[in-house]
Parts: C-alpha cells; sequence; structure tokens
C-alpha cells in the first residue's frame, strides 16, 4: 500500500468539520478536490467514513473510532516535518555518549559535565573508554562525540581540530635522569620507557623519530591509558611520553615531573569527531560548542 499524507490531513479535516465542504475550505482547496479526496479515503479504508444523512453528514462507527487516533498521527507527522523549534535548555532531557581519549575524560571532563549541569540540569553524559580497535558506533550513532588526537577518514565523519599540545617526558621526581636540565637524544634513549597504547603497541612515533637518529630504546611495558602509565612512572624509573596538557594536575597530584622530548616531533593533535547526522541537531550542536570550548581552554591549547 503506498499512502499519501495528504490524506491523514484531508481525513483529519473530514473527520472534524463533517462535510465535504467544510473541510475544502479549511484545507483551502475546492469542493470537487476534496470530495475526491473522501473517495481515495474510502477505497483505502473500506469505510464510507461519511454518509448523508438529510442534509448533513453523518460520520460511521469506524471513523468515530479512528477519529482521535488519525488526529494525533497528523500532530506527529506535522511535528517531524515541521521546521525544528527553539532549543529550550531548561527542560531538554537526552543522554550523550562521548567516547574521548581518557586523558581528555579527566582534565576536560569535570568543566564539560559543570557546564552541561548550569544550562541544561536534564542533561546526562555517558564516557565511554576507548576501544582497543577502531568501532563503527560513531558512524551507528551510538556515541554523539569523539575526541582523541586520531582524524576519521570516513567522509561521513565530521573532524574539528580543537587545539595541539607537544609531547612531553614525564618521570618520578628523584629518578636518576630528574637534573633539572633537559636531556640529550642519547640519555633519553638508554632509559627504561613505558608507551600509552589501546591496542598494546609496544612502538609509536617516539622510535620512528629515535631511529633517524640511529637510536633506539627499551620499553618493557604497554598501558592501556594514560592514568595507567602514570602510575608505572610514579614507582618505578620507567619514563612515558605524553601530550604536555594532559600531565598538569596528574604530575602535581603524583609527585611526578616534565622535562622537554630531546626529539623533533609535531605537536600531539585533538580532534572532536561527529556523524554527519548531527550537523543540524540543535541539541548536539549546543554540546559541540560546549566540549570544542572545554576541550580548547582546559586541554588543547593552540
Amino acid at each position: 500500500m503506498q499512502l499519501d499524507l495528504n490524506l491523514l490531513s484531508a481525513f483529519d479535516a473530514l473527520l472534524e468539520e463533517g462535510s465535504v465542504a467544510g473541510a475544502a475550505a479549511r484545507l483551502h482547496v475546492t469542493a470537487p478536490a476534496m470530495s475526491r479526496s473522501l473517495g481515495r479515503i474510502r477505497r483505502t479504508t473500506g469505510d464510507q467514513i461519511l454518509v448523508r444523512t438529510g442534509r448533513t453528514m453523518t460520520p460511521t462507527p469506524y471513523a468515530i473510532a479512528v477519529r482521535e487516533q488519525v488526529h494525533e498521527l497528523l500532530q506527529q507527522v506535522q511535528g517531524v516535518l515541521a521546521p525544528s523549534r527553539e532549543l529550550d535548555l531548561g527542560t531538554l532531557e537526552r543522554t550523550f555518549t562521548l567516547r574521548w581519549h581518557d586523558s581528555l575524560v579527566a582534565l576536560c571532563g569535570p568543566a564539560l559535565l559543570s557546564a552541561v549541569r548550569d544550562q541544561a540540569p536534564g542533561v546526562r553524559l555517558r564516557f565511554l573508554a576507548e576501544a582497543s580497535v577502531d568501532t563503527p558506533e560513531l558512524r551507528r550513532g551510538e556515541v554523539d562525540l569523539e575526541a582523541n588526537a586520531t582524524r576519521p577518514s570516513a567522509p561521513d565523519i565530521r573532524a574539528e581540530s580543537v587545539g595541539e599540545t607537544r609531547l612531553v617526558i614525564v618521570m618520578r621526581r628523584g629518578h636518576p635522569l630528574d637534573r633539572g636540565r633537559a636531556l640529550t637524544a642519547e640519555q633519553y634513549a638508554a632509559a627504561e620507557h613505558v608507551v600509552v597504547s589501546r591496542r598494546g603497541n609496544l612502538s609509536d612515533s617516539v622510535d620512528d623519530a629515535l631511529a633517524r637518529l640511529g637510536l633506539t630504546r627499551r620499553v618493557v611495558a604497554a598501558a592501556p591509558t594514560e592514568a595507567a602509565a602514570l602510575e608505572f612512572v610514579r614507582g618505578s624509573d620507567v619514563l612515558v611520553c605524553v601530550p604536555e596538557a594532559t600531565t598538569h594536575s596528574a604530575v602535581t597530584d603524583l609527585g611526578l615531573t616534565t622535562l622537554p622530548l630531546p626529539l623533533e616531533l609535531p605537536p600531539a593533535p585533538i580532534y572532536l569527531s561527529w556523524h554527519q547526522r548531527y550537523d543540524t541537531d540543535q541539541a548536539h550542536t549546543w554540546l559541540r560548542d560546549l566540549a570544542r570550548t572545554t576541550l580548547t581552554r582546559h586541554g588543547a591549547p593552540s
């Protein structure tokens, strides 16, 4: 069955007005056009809908039974097809799912949640840990926003750079190399290291940079999150290389210190990503703006 939504409007008008002429005037169409619509409705439903009783038309029992349902359906269709209404943050109730790099959750999550609670107390945020492999939840609409150092390549995924930060070396205070001065590449390579990799990789771009200098380092562990890697550093003489922006509070809280990385490496980027289906979603746009501001201000200064 092929349905014409115009028939729903005609059906509702006929039931409300109780006459072809009244329904035609209500919808600003001619009486013959409304009569044709009534004929189509009768053929579609198999019911007369309106029957003549003297000078008036009376709805059939079927028409009376479905009157409210038809009216509600028409309102729902109009709500779906109507232009977007003004977003009312005070009454907005929605749960957003965010998959951010763990260090960005720790660094920027509290500020984002505070801003959301101030403006839209009915909104909830659900942060997910990054998976060990690339997952399609962003494209499937199961994740609303991603924030990490990877720029998506899929054409239907939007990606916006919200900043960048240089890489630094983190070590415990009192480490043999903690002498208050920068390390040489040779000193850095000679130490033992832990790397951050959600996939469990034991090498990264730092090793490529060292190889260009004819140097190698000994990686003794790979940690799935930056927080876990910093705990390794806190309790031993291993070093870790992480984005500077994410270390400020952790270094102070854990008794760690940082030094510049003695290698030529580009800054680590931070991308905010979402699926194009949300480009014109007012609530999603509002959250993106808050996330962009929070990440730029607290987590990824350019």
